[in-house]
């Protein structure tokens, strides 16, 4: 059964398969890695150009909009797209609360005002009543206008996009 011709034949088997593993290694490799050549022509990736800063000052930041700034070309409309991430936790009619109280007449309303919403405490100590300077500062940033409160939102980075979302819930029926 095991014969010299047998033998053979698996011994050829076994270095073909080796030899054609070779040969796939040595393509990838002429495709994938390239030539030895590291001349600018042939570099592989793409070389992004990092200005120099100035002896280690740091750049300079952008011009913080103020919310006076922010408020006069306020769109309430725009706002209502904003308001999109709030829909998850809050809802605009009166009396029904999710995770977060109702947003129903919200701006110039006391803060604690929702009687069957449990509140954190942390919101009673950073503002009494919500204008839209306190939501503003408060929409920025909450955890940290408002340490502890139980809003596990990131807050909104853009000024414009709170002032266009103070703007809509403004134009709320209650506000």
């Amino acid at each position: 059964m095991f014969d010299t011709m047998t033998m053979t034949k698996v011994l050829g088997a076994v270095c073909g398969t080796f030899l054609v593993f070779l040969l796939g290694g040595w393509a990838a490799e002429l495709i994938y890695v390239g030539t030895e050549s590291h001349d600018e022509e042939h570099a592989q990736g793409y070389v992004i150009d990092v200005p120099e800063s100035g002896g280690g000052e740091p750049a300079e930041a952008e011009p913080e909009v103020t919310f006076e700034e922010a408020f006069e070309v306020a769109d309430a409309t725009a706002g209502e797209g904003v308001f999109r991430n709030c829909r998850s936790c809050h809802a605009l009619e009166d009396g029904s609360n999710g995770v977060g109280p109702h947003l129903f007449g919200v701006v110039g309303r006391d803060v604690d005002a929702v009687a069957d919403y449990a509140y954190s405490g942390a919101l009673e100590e950073a503002a009494d009543v919500w204008t839209e300077e306190n939501l503003y500062a408060f929409l920025q940033d909450p955890q940290g206008y408002a340490p502890g409160t139980k809003m596990s939102f990131a807050g909104l980075r853009d000024p414009a996009d709170r002032a266009n979302l103070i703007a809509y819930l403004a134009t709320n029926p209650g506000s």
